[in-house]
C-alpha cells in the first residue's frame, strides 16, 4: 500500500487547486508562494505524476489533478467538521444567500434541511431578488444569479440546471394535442416569463415551426414559480426549466405534453462576495451546493 502523503503536502495541494494559484494558497495558508510550490512539488514526486499545469499566470489543474482535488477538499471538509463537532462549543455562525424567488422556492429551499442536517452550526439567511447584477452590500454573502456571468465580482461558479421544456396542467394537455404545432399554439393560452419571452421563438425556431410571427401571450409572469402557479390552476403552458418543474412532474400536478428540450438562453452562477475566500462557513456552503443535483 502507498504510504500517504505528508499532510501540509495536501493542504497547500487544496488551496492552491481551489484558488487555481500558489500566490492566493500562500496568502491563505501563511507561507510563501515557494513555500506552496516546493510542497505541491513534494507531492507530484510522491505521486509520480504532475497534478498543475504550470502557466504564464498562474496554473491550471491537470485532469488528473482535478480528479484528486474532490476528494481531498472532501476529507479536508469532514476532519473540519468532526473536529468542530466534537471539540469545539461554539454560536451558529450566519451565511447570507440572495437568490431569485424561482431558484430559491424551487430549488435551494428544499435542499437546506439536508445542510442544516450535516452542519447544524451554520444558519443559512435566504433572500429573494427579481433581478441582481451584483453584490453591493455586507448584508449578502453569497449570490446566485442567473445571467451570462459578466459580473465584477472574482469567484463566479457556474451552477447548471436542466433544460426547459413546455408544462402545463394534466386538464389542459389535450388542448395542446400530442404533436408540437405552430398552429396549436398560436391558439394556446401562454404564459410568458419576463426575461425569457424570447424562449417561445427558440423553440419554434429549434422544431422548424417558426413562421416569422411571434406567439401572443395569455399572461406575464416575472418569475417560473408565478407562472407555475398560474399554471396549477389548470390553464395555460409555459416553457420552464425541469429543474424548477421536476417535483411538480414528478408528483403528476404539472405534466410535459412534448418530448422537447430548450437549452437555457443563460446560466445560473453562484457568486462570491470578494471579502469571502477565508470564511469557513461560506466555503462549507459554496462546496456543499456545487456538488448537489439541481
Amino acid at each position: 500500500m502507498r504510504r500517504l502523503p505528508h499532510v501540509t503536502w495536501l493542504r497547500s495541494f487544496e488551496a492552491a487547486a481551489r484558488h487555481s494559484s500558489f500566490s492566493a494558497a500562500a496568502d491563505e495558508l501563511n507561507l510563501t508562494p515557494a513555500a506552496v510550490s516546493q510542497q505541491i512539488r513534494l507531492l507530484e514526486q510522491h505521486l509520480g505524476i504532475a497534478l498543475f499545469t504550470r502557466l504564464a499566470k498562474g496554473v491550471q489543474l491537470t485532469d488528473i489533478g482535478l480528479a484528486y482535488a474532490i476528494p481531498v477538499r472532501k476529507s479536508f471538509l469532514e476532519m473540519q467538521s468532526a473536529t468542530d463537532g466534537l471539540f469545539h462549543v461554539q454560536s451558529k455562525s450566519v451565511v447570507r444567500v440572495r437568490c431569485s424567488i424561482s431558484f430559491a422556492a424551487l430549488i435551494l429551499a428544499p435542499l437546506l434541511r439536508e445542510f442544516t442536517r450535516a452542519h447544524p452550526g451554520i444558519d443559512v439567511d435566504l433572500s429573494t431578488a427579481v433581478w441582481s447584477d451584483r453584490i453591493d452590500d455586507s448584508t449578502v454573502d453569497l449570490d446566485i444569479r442567473y445571467g451570462e456571468g459578466d459580473w465584477p465580482e472574482q469567484n463566479i461558479h457556474p451552477i447548471p440546471v436542466d433544460d426547459a421544456t413546455i408544462v402545463c396542467h394534466p386538464d389542459y394537455a389535450p388542448r395542446l394535442g400530442t404533436a408540437l404545432r405552430a398552429e396549436t399554439l398560436a391558439a394556446a393560452d401562454v404564459v410568458k416569463i419576463v426575461g425569457s419571452e424570447a424562449d417561445w421563438d427558440r423553440l419554434l425556431v429549434q422544431c422548424g415551426l417558426f413562421d416569422g410571427q411571434r406567439l401572443d401571450h395569455w399572461v406575464k409572469a416575472d418569475s417560473s414559480l408565478i407562472a407555475m402557479q398560474i399554471l396549477s390552476a389548470g390553464h395555460g403552458c409555459a416553457i420552464i426549466s425541469r429543474s424548477f418543474a421536476r417535483r411538480e412532474l414528478q408528483e403528476g400536478r404539472l405534466v410535459a405534453p412534448f418530448d422537447v428540450t430548450l437549452p437555457m438562453s443563460a446560466n445560473f452562477a453562484l457568486v462570491e462576495r470578494d471579502d469571502q475566500r477565508r470564511r469557513l462557513d461560506v466555503r462549507t456552503l459554496i462546496d456543499w451546493l456545487l456538488i448537489q443535483r439541481i
